[in-house]
Parts: structure tokens; C-alpha cells; sequence
């Protein structure tokens, strides 16, 4: 019998695939106008502002007038900077935020690549960025760009050792790295949900990946107060566009990934709801993620860079191990199922 994957790709198949790149595209440019937009509401409700409420009804159409304005800004580029790299760091950290996307499951039958290392494919291509963010300090010829890129280097990469270490006993419990088979482990009543047998590794997650997203509290590669806007500080018009959009992608990446890991993906938090659509109980705890990622901004503030070296060594990596420890003799007494 012929595997699926030894049958030859036509051009059907070709444009199936575009259409539906197209689609993702379409959908997360979307996500990132309006998220912008929410978060502004978001931060104005929370301080007693009003936010955007001028363009547009209800100021829906501020985040369309600001990314206009960038995209007819006068592109700049300093004399001396390494023309080369600095025209590919926005590139080289927006392609690898829009990869990642691939392997998100929307639903059972709703995902572009069923990898069996979904996670660690995320953790692949996001270290790229990290590349193109120090690529573009370096080659701005700025010395308050490359400390900014240089902050942000071992900021990602100090963070990204928790992050992935925190992920471990959910494969661990679920017997696998595939996104998919981590959201069928997790069916049933929601106390089922990793979020609660896992809740030290969720907590560990949940702080290293606001400190991947450079967001505050985590903010210290674009510390304006210091750095004049750190490692994209001689970035103008729709370059500097490319690094804002990369980050809200990776917001999307990171809040499917919660939804994914530790809150049950597209499962109902009881099976009796179960004739409501996945997809809407996927929407309904991805906008949860992404409301708490935009009250932490509006809450705490900035660390100092001592602290935030800090907790990633000296707290978040030792509870990750504990994590694992614990999960493992977990395993042992109540059995994997259990």
C-alpha cells in the first residue's frame, strides 16, 4: 500500500498549501492590528485613560493609521552602518516568528505540520530571532543598539533554558512532544488540563516566556528610559515595522502554546460542553492568555538587569528541575494514566 507521503505532490496540492499560508497570513496580521489596538484599551481601562478613540469608530482604525504612517516613513539607513545585515536583522527576525505557526493545532484535524517535536520546533526557530536581533545592534554601528542586542541575546537565550525545562514533564505525562497528542492526553474534566497537575512547571513557563517576548516586565533589550529604544534604535518606517510585528506574532505563538501545553487546547472544561466547537474554546483561552500578557505590562515594572539574570538562574531553573523530579515520581507512584 502507498504511504500518503511517498504519493507525489501535484500542483493542486501546491496551491492548497498557498491558499492556505495565505490564510494564516491573513489571520495573524489581523491578530496583530487589533491586538495592538486591545492592548491600548487595555493599558488606557487599567490606568485611567481612555486609549485610542479618535480614528476610525471607537478608534478601531488607530492601528491601521499607525502602520500606514510606517510603511510611508522615509526608510533610513546610517552611513556607517553594515548595509548588508542591516537590511536582512528585520527579515531574519520576522520569516523564522511566521514559521512557527506551522505546527500550532487548532483542532484535531486543524494544523498545517503534525511534527512529532512540535515544541522544540518552536524553540528552534525563535532562537533565529535572537540571532537577528543581535545582527541588528551590531550592524546599526550604535553602541546603545548593540548593548540592546547584546541584552536581549543573553536575556533569550538565559530564558530559553527554563522555558524548554518547564515543557519537560508535560511530555513527560503525555508520553510525547507532539502538540497534538499533548492536547488528547489532556481530555476530560478541565482539573484533567496540565495546568494543575503541572502547576510549578505552568508558573516557570508562564514567567520565561513573557522574558522571551522581551515584554514588561522583561523589557530591558528596548529600555528607552536607558537605551533609547536598545538594539532597533536607528530602525525607521517598515523595517522597524518588521521587529513589531515579529513580536506580536511570537505573543500569538506563545499564547497558543499555553493554550496548548497546560489548558487543554481545543477540549472542553467539561465534556458535557463538548457540542460547542474546539475552535471556540481554543479562541476563548488564547484571548485569556493574551488579556493576562497585556495586564502583567500594565501592572508590574521594569527589573533591573541583575534581577533578571537572577531569577532565571538562581529561580526559575531550579524549580524547572524540580519540576522534572517531581514529575517523574509522580509517574512512578500513580502510574502514567493516572
Amino acid at each position: 500500500m502507498q504511504r500518503y507521503w511517498d504519493t507525489p505532490v501535484t500542483w493542486g496540492h501546491a496551491g492548497l498549501f498557498l491558499l492556505g499560508a495565505l490564510a494564516v497570513l491573513a489571520v495573524v496580521i489581523l491578530f496583530v492590528t487589533y491586538a495592538i489596538y486591545f492592548e491600548r484599551k487595555v493599558l488606557g481601562w487599567m490606568q485611567y485613560r481612555r486609549g485610542p478613540n479618535r480614528t476610525g469608530p471607537l478608534g478601531l482604525l488607530q492601528t491601521v493609521a499607525d502602520v500606514a504612517k510606517l510603511l510611508i516613513k522615509e526608510d533610513t539607513i546610517p552611513a556607517k552602518a553594515d548595509r548588508a545585515l542591516f537590511i536582512l536583522a528585520p527579515a531574519l527576525a520576522f520569516v523564522p516568528s511566521f514559521l512557527v505557526l506551522a505546527m500550532i493545532p487548532y483542532g484535531l484535524h486543524l494544523q498545517f505540520a503534525d511534527l512529532n517535536v512540535g515544541f522544540l520546533y518552536y524553540i528552534a526557530l525563535s532562537g533565529v530571532t535572537t540571532i537577528a536581533i543581535v545582527i541588528a545592534g551590531w550592524s546599526s554601528n550604535n553602541k546603545y543598539a548593540l548593548l540592546g542586542g547584546m541584552r536581549s541575546a543573553a536575556q533569550m537565550i538565559s530564558y530559553e533554558v527554563p522555558l524548554v525545562m518547564s515543557v519537560v514533564g508535560v511530555a513527560m505525562m503525555a508520553g510525547s512532544l507532539n502538540l497534538r497528542d499533548i492536547v488528547l492526553y489532556q481530555e476530560g474534566y478541565f482539573w484533567h488540563w496540565n495546568f494543575l497537575p503541572q502547576i510549578v512547571g505552568f508558573a516557570v513557563f508562564v514567567v520565561a516566556a513573557v522574558s522571551e517576548l522581551n515584554r514588561t516586565p522583561f523589557d530591558l533589550p528596548e529600555a528607552e528610559s536607558e537605551l533609547v529604544a536598545g538594539y532597533h534604535v536607528e530602525y525607521s518606517g517598515f523595517r522597524f515595522a518588521f521587529f513589531m510585528l515579529s513580536e506580536y506574532i511570537y505573543v500569538y505563538a506563545i499564547a497558543c502554546l499555553a493554550t496548548i501545553l497546560f489548558l487543554g487546547g481545543w477540549n472542553p472544561p467539561f465534556p458535557q460542553l463538548d457540542f460547542i466547537p474546539g475552535l471556540i474554546w481554543f479562541a476563548l483561552k488564547f484571548a485569556a492568555v493574551v488579556f493576562f500578557l497585556f495586564w502583567i505590562r500594565a501592572t508590574l515594572p521594569r527589573l533591573r538587569v541583575d534581577q533578571l539574570m537572577g531569577l532565571a538562574w538562581k529561580v526559575l531553573l531550579p524549580l524547572a528541575i524540580a519540576n522534572i523530579f517531581l514529575t517523574a515520581l509522580g509517574i512512578e507512584w500513580f502510574g502514567k494514566g493516572g
